[in-house]
C-alpha cells in the first residue's frame, strides 16, 4: 500500500505558502545578517583584546631581554608569555630576524608560512584564523620594536651613529602567540542555536497573519467565483457588492458590467429569436390555406395530364408545378414542426411499442418494403415508449435520406443494449465529407455547395434529431470503416413488461 502526499492546490494554499515563504526568508536573511555581524563582533572582540594583552606582556618583558639573543633567551621568552597568558592558554614561540622559530611548548600549532612572510615583508603586527586538530586556532604575530635606551646601547657597542629615528625600529625579534578559540566558537553555536531556535516560532506566528491576510483577499475571489457560477447558471440579473479601491474591486466593478452588458444582450437576443420564430410561424401559417388550395388545384391538373387530355408541353408544366407545390407544402409543414420544437411546444404522444412494428409499417407505407434496396435485420423484441408518428418521421428521414444520397443496399438493424434501443441505418454510398460530418443535423445545410436544390427541404435530418432528443434518446451520424454512411438512433427502453396475451 503506497501512501501519496497530497499538495494543497487551492488558491488559499498558494498564499499562505507564499507569505510564509517571504517570512521565512526575511528571518533567514535578518538571522544571518545578524549571525554574521555578532560572529565578526565576537572574533574581532577576541583578537583585540588578545594583542592588547600581548603587547602589554611584551612591553613588560621585552626590555629585559638581550640582544642578540639566544636561543635559550628565545625559549625563556616564549615560557615567560606562555606562562602570562592565563586563560586564554597561549602557546608562544618567537625568532629573531632570519633564525629558527623557539617554543616552549611542543602543542604550539605549525604557524602559517604566509603569516611570517607577511610580518617580515610588512614590519607590522598581524593575525589569522586557522584549524588545527579540528579547532579553530588565533595566531598573533607582533614584531618586537626598540625603545630609545635600547637603540642607544646598540649604537654604541656598534661604534655607529644613532639612526634618526631612533624610535619604534625594529629589532628583528618577533613574537607569535596561538590560543584556541573553543569559547569563542561555544559563543557562536550558541548564538546559531538561538537564531534557529527563534525562526520556528517566528513562522509559527507568521501563519496567523497568513491565513488572515488569505481570507481577506479570497474573500472576494470566492464572491466572483459564486456570481460566475450564477451567471453561467442563467441568473443574469446577478451584481455584487463592491467595497474599495483596490484591484479586485476594480474586477468586481468589470464583473457588474459584464453582467449588465450579458443581461442586456440576452434580452435582446431572446428578443429577436423570439420574433423570428413568431415570423417563420406566422409565415408558414398564412401559407398553409392557398397551398391547400393549389393542392387541390395540381391534383386536378394531374389526372388531367395522366388521361391525355392536356397537350404534352402543357402535362409537362403541370407535372412541374405539382411537384414544386407539393415540395413547398412539405417545406411549410417542416417549418411549422421547426417552430414548434423552437417554442417547446411540440407534443409527445407516447405508446408501448415494439420498435421492430415501428420499422415495418414505416417500410410499408412508403413502399420500402418490397424494395430491393432495403434490407432489414432485427434481432429479437425490442420494446420502446414512444410517439409512433415521430419514430416514423425519423425512420423516414434516414431511410429516405440514404435512398437519395447513399448507394444501395440500405441496411436496418435493431437491437437492445443495456437500457437503451439502438437502431443504425447504414448505406453503402461515398459516405459523409469529413468536413460536413459536425454539420448533418443543421437546418439547410448542404454538403455539396454546388447542389443549389434537392428534393427536400433542407430540415429532414434536423427535424429526425429534434424527434429524438424529445424522446431522450440520440441520433448520431458518422461514416463505416469500409464505405458508406452510418446513422445510429437511441431510443429509452420501455421499463414496463409486455402484457401476456
Amino acid at each position: 500500500m503506497t501512501l501519496r502526499l497530497r499538495v494543497p492546490r487551492g488558491l488559499r494554499a498558494r498564499l499562505v505558502v507564499a507569505f510564509l515563504l517571504a517570512v521565512a526568508f526575511g528571518s533567514l536573511l535578518t538571522a544571518g545578517l545578524t549571525f554574521l555581524q555578532a560572529r565578526s563582533a565576537i572574533l574581532d572582540r577576541t583578537q583585540d583584546d588578545a594583542v592588547a594583552d600581548l603587547r602589554a606582556q611584551l612591553d613588560s618583558l621585552a626590555p629585559g631581554l638581550p640582544f642578540p639573543p639566544s636561543t635559550e633567551d628565545l625559549r625563556a621568552l616564549a615560557l615567560q608569555l606562555d606562562r602570562a597568558g592565563g586563560a586564554r592558554t597561549w602557546h608562544s614561540a618567537a625568532s629573531y630576524q632570519d633564525g629558527p622559530l623557539v617554543s616552549a611548548s611542543p602543542a604550539t600549532p605549525p604557524l602559517p608560512p604566509e603569516l611570517r612572510r607577511a610580518v617580515r615583508e610588512d614590519g607590522e603586527a598581524a593575525y589569522q584564523r586557522i584549524a588545527h586538530d579540528g579547532r579553530p586556532w588565533l595566531v598573533l604575530a607582533m614584531p618586537v620594536a626598540y625603545a630609545e635606551a635600547e637603540a642607544e646601547a646598540e649604537a654604541d657597542a656598534a661604534d655607529d651613529p644613532p639612526p634618526p629615528d631612533r624610535t619604534n625600529r625594529s629589532s628583528g625579534l618577533t613574537v607569535y602567540a596561538s590560543f584556541p578559540l573553543d569559547d569563542d566558537q561555544a559563543d557562536i553555536a550558541a548564538l546559531l542555536t538561538a537564531a534557529q531556535a527563534g525562526a520556528v516560532p517566528a513562522l509559527a506566528l507568521a501563519l496567523v497573519p497568513a491565513l488572515f491576510a488569505a481570507r481577506r483577499v479570497l474573500r472576494p475571489v470566492r464572491r466572483l467565483h459564486d456570481g460566475a457560477e450564477r451567471i453561467a447558471a442563467g441568473e443574469l440579473g446577478t451584481r455584487l457588492e463592491t467595497d474599495g479601491h483596490d484591484e479586485l474591486a476594480d474586477l468586481t466593478r468589470t464583473f457588474n458590467a459584464m453582467a449588465a452588458t450579458l443581461q442586456k444582450d440576452d434580452a435582446e437576443l431572446r428578443r429577436m429569436e423570439a420574433g423570428a420564430r413568431r415570423f417563420a410561424a406566422d409565415v408558414a401559417h398564412e401559407l398553409r390555406t392557398p397551398l391547400a388550395a393549389m393542392s387541390a388545384v395540381t391534383g386536378v391538373l394531374d389526372e388531367d395530364a395522366a388521361s391525355g387530355t392536356l397537350p404534352p408541353d402543357t402535362a409537362d408544366a403541370v407535372r412541374l408545378i405539382s411537384d414544386e407545390t407539393r415540395t413547398l407544402a412539405r417545406m411549410i409543414e417542416d417549418l411549422m414542426e421547426v417552430s414548434r420544437f423552437d417554442a417547446r411546444t411540440a407534443p409527445l404522444r407516447t405508446e408501448h411499442v415494439d420498435l421492430r412494428t415501428l420499422i415495418a409499417k414505416t417500410l410499408r407505407l412508403r413502399g420500402w418494403d418490397t424494395d430491393e434496396r432495403v434490407t432489414v435485420d432485427l434481432a429479437g423484441p425490442v420494446r420502446v415508449h414512444a410517439d409512433p408518428r415521430r419514430v416514423d418521421v425519423i425512420l423516414a428521414n434516414l431511410v429516405g435520406n440514404a435512398l437519395r444520397h447513399g448507394h444501395p443496399p440500405v441496411t436496418l438493424r435493431a437491437r437492445a443494449e443495456r437500457d437503451r434501443a439502438v437502431l443504425t441505418v447504414t448505406d453503402h454510398g461515398p459516405g459523409i465529407p469529413d468536413h460536413a460530418l459536425p454539420h448533418v443535423f443543421d437546418r439547410f445545410y448542404k454538403a455539396d455547395t454546388a447542389r443549389a436544390r434537392s428534393e427536400g427541404s433542407g430540415l429532414g435530418l434536423a427535424l429526425a434529431r429534434e424527434n429524438a432528443l424529445l424522446h431522450d434518446g440520440t441520433l448520431t451520424a458518422a461514416n463505416a470503416p469500409g464505405a458508406g454512411a452510418v446513422f445510429t438512433l437511441t431510443l429509452p427502453l420501455d421499463p414496463t413488461p409486455p402484457e401476456p396475451r
